[in-house]
């Protein structure tokens, strides 16, 4: 399983949203300069996630994006699979897989649900505040080693 940019990316965009100034609305621009990406690519990101209820937007000079959810609500796993859809890394273990006719047979299909239930287990259980507070760490550690 490999994530995408579009994946990578909405993390980075979610978190830039959660380490903002409560109520304050960011914009793409702002993001785009901060993380070094295109405003177009965020653009087009920011689109899936206003439209699955999770930032709201604001228009005008003072005008942004903010997130509607405070972010420990927000999982990794969710946030991924908006824009990745299934993280399981083969077809056979996807919650509405295709069946193979040689699972009863199959050892590796054991293997393949193991990784996939790992994976689960991380994403569905790191929030997005659990990753600010690992960005606040490392920005902390950098501090103290120039």
């Amino acid at each position: 399983m490999k994530i995408s940019t579009k994946g990578r990316y909405a993390l980075r965009l979610m978190m830039e949203l959660a380490m903002g100034e409560k109520g304050r609305a960011i914009s793409v621009k702002e993001i785009s300069s901060r993380q070094s990406i295109s405003v177009k690519y965020l653009e087009q990101i920011i689109a899936i996630l206003a439209k699955a209820g999770y930032v709201r937007s604001a228009r005008g000079p003072q005008g942004g994006y903010s997130l509607k959810r405070d972010p420990k609500e927000y999982t990794v796993g969710e946030i991924l699979r908006l824009t990745e859809g299934s993280l399981a890394p083969v077809s056979c273990v996807e919650e509405d897989g295709d069946s193979c006719e040689r699972e009863k047979y199959c050892a590796t299909v054991e293997l393949w649900r193991r990784v996939n239930q790992a994976v689960n287990e991380v994403v569905d259980n790191t929030t997005l505040a659990d990753l600010v507070s690992i960005q606040k760490e490392k920005a902390d550690g950098d501090a103290l080693h120039p």
